[in-house]
């Protein structure tokens, strides 16, 4: 082998640069000194240039040279290092008088309330000091703890009045204004009503100080009790220094960290010079707001200094101290609330505006950060392209490279691509040279001859992208994870991206000017997990709920279906053009026999689609599919592949029987089309081979074939005319008549609704159908060669109603779920008369688009429209934020080795992901993992033979029992403590495990089984077997040919079950979850991605009549929000009595809340000499009519117990006779509150010694006595029809709803569900309501769990999610024990990272709080390790890679440290290390 060529390195081996991880961040405040120490200069000149010295920046000025750069051509003056090197250098003010620290505030507010405002202590006792003590220095304690022990001592020093150190008195801390602090001392003592309440000592002081003030101020003694001490920041400070080292950890501070003086700045930081640069102008500058801000701090601070020294007045010197303050809080925040005035001058950006919102650091930079190797330009389709390329056009490809590695295998190649240089494709840009340091060589100025030669094994060449290199290719908004997906390149011309047409769903683009980005990975490990992980061909379906979402769209569809439509014929000459231009050319072709002989060999269309899945024999693909397309309508007695309609695709190993294809079968979104079962059954690269072909078969028939829309398509025939007419006639007159009773007052209302609401609903009915009958009618009457009917038919684009709208009648126009309200006075527009109700006059537009619309139509449909415009933009920004919140709560949940899904920190959320381990990608049927039928007719389809018998029923549950039992030993149930072996159908819950869900399927598979052997007996028993279980027992008369003919339909063989059971083991098994994946951040996009498609606002009233429920996107966020409040409560009251309409409105009249109102025929007031009466007549047959089991007797108690109303039971007279219930008010009844009032009068004006006003207020009781008695009765008339006198003080509302099955339900709107549970009448196991809180109230917090996956599958019914989403949603939202909204409020309970809550919403004041508590966050969830750039331990970050070494321990020789070194220098000998350490592991 001495001619072999050396080798060089194909791949370097990965080592992190930095092999270092951040344990993590701790936060803290800077003490004086720190902030001191760190300067290199301390700012005491205001001004910034020196316009003598060329405009130099000035010495200690806000812009001295040694606080670093912001020239690109400067340098540092500390460190003599230009603006690349130098990060800058910070200096400080010196503050002539403390100042608080706007950002800190409400913690010094805090600390103020827990100290003596005297000696500084705890205001906590001795024993409540040294529990709270051992509490906060228990080992391991986290912060969410750590915070709730701190409210409780807030809590309990709070309530302490008096000192118990000192004595002093203590009272609340009042913050006054924006900046100031004051301490109402005596707070609890002027609160106080005691009698005997002693004033104290220090209160007589604080009163005494104020008299000489008195004496020349009189006005003074009304403000004296409101008198506060000023706590300004001089005082606060002195006061915190007392604060002793025990006492800093009970106000949450570690005292070894800082101590509380240190939130009171006294020097202020200056930052460096390149965090707030200079815009250089022709001869001027502008500067930045932090510097101009600097400027002014520095000279308020002259100022004051000057102030003290001259013995200015201390007046003039508080102002300007509190000057100054206000100008260092705009510095850290020029957004405090009361200091920055909108809209009068500049609005300054201070710290705080940098750090928040989308464009600040936080979200701008770390979070979200701009990438080189990254293009974006116009996207263009291109069928002929495979569904996982991309075409780059040159000008792209030339400044896009790739680092390719020399070798000896491609080293020729670069070398050749070297001479080319950068501006000829293909080339290369530069070469990193392994020698001599790692230098980088310019291609565009070097010999490129000389580096070719030069170029050796292990360099690196940035070439140009090729054919085949693997890029990322996204398009924004990206809604889920699909929207940025791997594709390969294929260099090509012109200017546009280019893709495969079929490649739109996921991306959701569309070629009228959409543009994409494309991204090219820049190392061998990230494009293995791009093209493994990201590419098209792995994401065929998605992970919403497993459907296919990469499949033919539009035009393909469109094809599709006329391709394989019944009349469709090919010669052979166009056949295997066809097929030819469908394939590639190394693919051989096995052209099928004709399906018409004679008078000429035709092959058809169906036969096309035969060749597309199967093109030779060779071909393993067997597709077998029984589906509906959009056109099947069953027939009674009919199989479904007999239908006229061809509208039920049957394939046999890949032989298209029967059937069209359309959206159903070939498009996205159904689990039933061609490509998904190529993809469960034989991979994705079989799907992916075979949507290339149907691109290319699609593009090039309807190229040749033709395909086009006209005005003439759209031309009504008159039998289409006179049929519209008839129906728009007989709807008008349905609607007239309805009219005509309402107006008679003959109506019947509806359940829960007003005769008015009755008669809309009645009517939007009728005309909603004119519009969907005229559909039919269009569909009936049209050429089945119209382009808009074959476009619906085939559900490539468009619907019946759209061709209905532009052929027939626009229809009824809906605005805000009824027809057009009336926007003038009683009538929609002036063109009609008043208070009608007509269609035309309400929104019924009966023109086609192709007829034209009159005046008034195009009026309402343009009202209408605009309501979808507004309704989408609103919804746009409302489920963005929605999703948002969605992800940032979910984004590090993965599932882990020991299939927990746990959080970043190790909280488990989930024991199994979604209870059975199961992904929802890899579910074949409706959250199944295996399409039993399916999968069953594929299996029998495959593995038929003539030459196999067929098993009896009995013996193909014996070969069934036998197979499954062997997988039955794999989930043997152990005893969770002992492992002893239990009963493998133990049910009880105490014996639950982990395999509960694999059980579950094997028994699923085995009752599959078991009806199809049912179904065998059944079939064998109507051919004469006798049992149909054996061969013993036959007919003589039966037909031998009938029998032969039942065996070969009727059959099951021994392989055709044990392949059918393989099938859906290895199914099941390959549907599990892997490890590591974020099941969480998919989670949250397969919710928030629907959410974008659902109106923001829904009318309609979700089956119950009457009774609105909030759907859509407001019912989302009111379950993720966790409100306490909703808007449309509903309790469900199952009846034990379903059939019997008089039960449920017994029921109906114990749980709605009634009012006298309800059963008060009239009221009416009487006067008599001694007393005023009011007289309520109760209508007895309302009572009988409402099923209210109350009586006279109840309402008065009912009145009685009104508190407010003040009745007492002696003044109620009932007279059952007449059904009237008297209040009597007597005629010396005077008002409690008046009488107080008057007696106040006479009090002040004996007082006062004022005779004439004591006569008055005497001589007017008799006045007001007068008053409140006609008040009285006034008010007992008023207020009498409002008591509630039946059912629960919740439930405003109870509705009796009848389903079809005759069966009666109760709807109460309201909360209540415990009361309801409780009602006699309603079965209370079965009472549900929507409610969150109040189930969690009620029932617990699993009840919760359950109530928020049901009400949000309830929500997204029609968005088709699998469960197990929500489920995870669920979990989130209760793990903790409490029902935890996704806002940043829930987010604070489920996580205690500082950066994660900073990165999502109030960055400052995250950032102070963790600041204030001295927080440590341990970057461990996912928006840490990306703003701090570490590797998140998620996907293929949840694991490290260990290598064996291959290498006995006693081979390895011991790597001397430096420590061993000078050991044996200074000893002469070397201490052999310890054997358990002799073998290292290489990571």
């Amino acid at each position: 082998m001495s001619g072999a060529r050396p080798h060089g390195p194909v791949k370097e081996q990965m080592v992190d640069q930095l092999p270092k991880r951040f344990k993590g961040i701790k936060f803290g405040i800077q003490s004086n000194q720190d902030i001191v120490n760190q300067a290199v200069l301390e700012v005491s000149d205001q001004m910034l240039y020196d316009i003598e010295n060329n405009r130099a920046p000035y010495k200690h000025g806000p812009l001295d040279p040694r606080l670093g750069t912001s020239s690109k051509m400067g340098k540092c003056s500390t460190c003599m290092q230009p603006l690349q090197l130098c990060t800058g250098h910070f200096g400080h003010i010196r503050l002539p008088l403390p100042v608080f620290h706007i950002g800190y505030l409400r913690f010094i507010q805090m600390i103020l309330q827990n100290i003596c405002k005297d000696c500084g202590h705890v205001l906590l006792a001795e024993p409540d000091r040294r529990s709270f003590l051992k509490e906060l220095r228990r080992p391991g304690i986290d912060n969410l703890r750590r915070t709730g022990i701190s409210k409780r001592i807030n809590e309990t020093c709070r309530k302490t009045k008096v000192c118990h150190y000192c004595g002093a008195t203590n009272g609340v801390i009042k913050k006054l204004g924006t900046l100031k602090l004051a301490h109402d001392r005596f707070s609890a003592f002027n609160r106080s009503t005691a009698m005997k309440k002693q004033v104290p000592r220090g209160k007589i002081e604080f009163d005494q100080s104020f008299a000489s003030a008195k004496k020349y101020v009189p006005d003074l003694e009304k403000h004296v009790r409101k008198a506060l001490e000023d706590l300004n920041p001089l005082r606060v400070l002195n006061l915190f220094k007392k604060v002793s080292p025990s006492d800093c950890e009970l106000l949450g501070l570690d005292p070894s960290e800082g101590r509380p003086e240190m939130f009171i700045w006294q020097y202020l930081p200056a930052p460096p010079i390149c965090i707030r640069p200079s815009v250089a102008q022709d001869n001027s500058s502008t500067e930045d707001d932090l510097t101009t801000k600097l400027a002014e701090i520095v000279h308020l601070s002259g100022l004051i200094r000057g102030a003290l020294a001259k013995g200015t007045p201390v007046a003039t010197v508080m102002e300007l101290w509190e000057y100054l303050q206000m100008q260092v809080a705009l510095y850290v925040n020029s957004e405090v609330p009361g200091l920055s005035q909108p809209g009068f001058g500049k609005t300054i950006r201070g710290f705080c505006q940098r750090l928040k919102g989308k464009q600040g650091r936080f979200r701008g930079n770390l979070s979200g950060k701009r990438v080189d190797f990254s293009g974006r330009t116009v996207i263009s389709p291109d069928p002929n392209l495979g569904i996982d390329e991309v075409a780059v056009p040159i000008l792209v490809a030339k400044n896009l490279t790739y680092p390719e590695l020399a070798n000896h295998v491609n080293i020729e190649k670069l070398r050749r691509l070297i001479r080319n240089g950068p501006s000829e494709w293909p080339g290369a840009m530069g070469v990193h040279k392994k020698a001599d340091g790692g230098y980088k060589i310019d291609l565009k100025y070097a010999d490129r001859e000389q580096v070719a030669r030069d170029l050796s094994y292990g360099d690196k060449v940035d070439r140009h992208l090729e054919d085949g290199d693997i890029v990322l290719f996204n398009r924004q908004p990206s809604l889920h994870k699909l929207s940025i997906m791997s594709h390969l390149v294929k260099v090509r011309h012109w200017r546009t991206f280019r893709l495969n047409e079929c490649v739109c769903g996921p991306y959701n683009a569309d070629f009228d000017g959409d543009e994409m980005n494309l991204h090219v990975p820049q190392t061998e490990e990230a494009r293995a997990e791009a093209i493994t992980l990201m590419g098209v061909k792995h994401n065929l379906t998605t992970p919403k709920n497993g459907e296919p979402i990469i499949a033919a769209n539009q035009d393909f569809i469109t094809a599709s279906y006329l391709i394989s439509s019944k009349d469709m014929f090919f010669t052979r000459q166009a056949f295997t053009y066809i097929c030819m231009h469908m394939t590639v050319a190394n693919v051989p072709l096995d052209i099928p026999p004709p399906a018409i002989l004679k008078p000429q060999a035709l092959w058809t269309g169906k036969q096309v689609f035969s060749m597309l899945m199967r093109p030779n024999k060779e071909s393993n693909v067997l597709v077998n599919l029984d589906a509906k397309c959009r056109e099947y309508k069953p027939r009674p007695g009919m199989c479904p592949d007999m239908c006229p309609n061809d509208g039920w695709l049957v394939i046999r190993n890949s032989e298209v029987m029967c059937g069209r294809m359309d959206k159903s079968t070939v498009g996205s979104g159904k689990k039933d089309s061609i490509f998904y079962v190529i993809l469960r059954d034989f991979g994705p690269d079989a799907a992916v081979v075979t949507m290339n072909r149907l691109a290319k078969l699609c593009a090039r028939f309807l190229g040749n074939f033709g395909f086009s829309i006209g005005v003439f398509d759209v031309f009504p025939t008159e039998e289409l005319k006179s049929e519209k007419e008839d129906l728009v006639t007989e709807a008008n007159k349905q609607c007239d008549a309805l009219i005509e009773t309402f107006k008679a007052g003959k109506l019947e209302k509806a359940p829960g609704c007003t005769p008015e609401q009755t008669l809309e609903n009645a009517i939007s009915g009728i005309l909603s159908k004119v519009r969907q009958q005229a559909g039919e009618k269009c569909e009936e009457t049209l050429s089945h060669h119209n382009a808009p009917l074959t476009m619906a038919k085939s559900g490539s684009k468009g619907s019946a109603i759209n061709v209905a709208q532009m052929v027939a009648c626009v229809g009824q126009q809906i605005i805000g779920g009824e027809r057009v309200p009336d926007g003038f006075q009683d009538r929609s527009l002036p063109h009609f008369q008043k208070n009608t109700r007509q269609p035309a006059s309400k929104g019924f537009v009966k023109n086609s688009f192709y007829s034209g619309l009159v005046p008034t139509e195009f009026l309402f449909h343009a009202i209408s429209g605009r309501e979808g415009l507004v309704d989408t933009a609103v919804k746009t920004a409302e489920t963005g934020y929605m999703s948002r919140r969605l992800m940032k709560c979910l984004e590090d949940l993965s599932t882990q080795y020991d299939n927990t899904v746990r959080t970043s920190s190790g909280g488990i959320v989930q024991f199994q992901f979604g209870a059975d381990r199961l992904d929802p990608v890899n579910m074949e049927g409706s959250a199944v993992p295996v399409h039993f039928d399916r999968t069953w007719t594929h299996a029998e389809a495959v593995t038929f033979s003539n030459d196999e018998p067929t098993l009896l029923p009995d013996e193909i549950m014996t070969v069934c029992e036998a197979i499954l039992d062997r997988e039955r030993q794999k989930n043997t149930r152990h005893d969770l403590v002992t492992n002893e072996v239990l009963d493998y159908n133990d049910q009880s819950d105490r014996n639950l495990d982990l395999q509960e869900g694999a059980r579950m399927f094997i028994e699923t598979v085995a009752d599959y089984v078991r009806k199809r052997a049912a179904k065998l007996s059944n079939a064998r028993a109507l051919a004469g077997l006798v049992g149909g279980n054996n061969d013993n027992g036959l007919d003589d008369t039966i037909d031998p040919a009938q029998l032969q003919r039942t065996e070969r339909v009727a059959k099951v063989s021994r392989r055709t079950l044990e392949y059918f059971l393989k099938l859906c083991i290895d199914k099941y098994r390959l549907a599990h979850v892997e490890p590591g994946h974020a099941v969480g951040a998919v989670g949250a996009q397969s919710i928030g991605e629907p959410g974008t498609q659902m109106t923001l606002k829904t009318f309609h009233f979700a089956g119950v009549a009457g009774m609105s429920l909030t759907q859509g996107v407001p019912r989302i966020k009111e379950i993720i929000n966790a409100s306490k409040k909703i808007s449309t409560p509903v309790i469900k009251c199952p009846l034990q009595n379903t059939r019997q309409i008089e039960a449920a409105r017994i029921v109906k009249g114990r749980i709605e809340k009634t009012y006298i109102s309800d059963v008060l025929q009239y009221i009416e007031d009487e006067w008599g000499t001694f007393a005023g009466r009011v007289v309520l007549k109760i209508d007895r047959q309302a009572l009988m009519d409402m099923h209210l089991e109350i009586g006279l007797g109840d309402i008065a108690q009912a009145i009685c117990r009104q508190k407010k109303m003040k009745v007492d039971e002696k003044t109620i007279e009932l007279d059952y006779s007449r059904d009237t219930i008297t209040l009597v008010v007597p005629n010396d009844y005077v008002d409690v509150a008046a009488a107080k009032r008057a007696a106040k009068n006479r009090a002040t004006a004996a007082a006062t010694g004022s005779g004439p006003l004591l006569k008055a207020a005497a001589s007017t009781t008799g006045t007001e006595e007068t008053a409140d008695l006609l008040l009285r009765v006034n008010y007992l008339r008023r207020m009498l029809p409002t008591v509630p006198i039946s059912g629960y003080a919740d439930a405003t509302r109870a509705i009796i709803q009848t389903s079809e099955q005759n069966e009666n339900t109760v709807f109460v709107e309201g909360y209540g569900l415990r009361d309801c549970m409780i009602t006699e009448g309603v079965i209370g196991t079965r009472t549900t309501s929507n409610s969150i809180l109040e189930c969690r109230d009620v029932l617990g917090i699993e009840a919760a769990r359950t109530s928020i996956a049901v009400e949000i599958s309830r929500v997204m019914v029609d968005m088709s999610i699998d469960p197990r989403h929500m489920e995870l949603l669920a979990d989130v939202m209760t793990y903790k024990g409490e029902v935890l909204g996704i806002t940043r409020f829930g987010m604070s309970k489920m996580r205690d990272s500082v950066l994660h809550l900073a990165s999502f919403e109030k960055t400052p004041d995250h950032l102070f709080e963790a600041a204030a508590g001295m927080k440590t966050d341990r970057i461990e969830g996912v928006s840490e390790c990306i703003i701090m750039g570490q590797t998140m331990t998620i996907g293929t970050g949840a694991f490290s890679m260990v290598r064996r070494l291959g290498i006995a321990p006693q081979q390895l020789t011991p790597r001397q440290t430096c420590f061993e070194s000078a050991w044996q220098a200074n000893h002469g000998t070397l201490r052999r290390r310890p054997a358990a350490i002799q073998a290292p592991i290489a990571v």
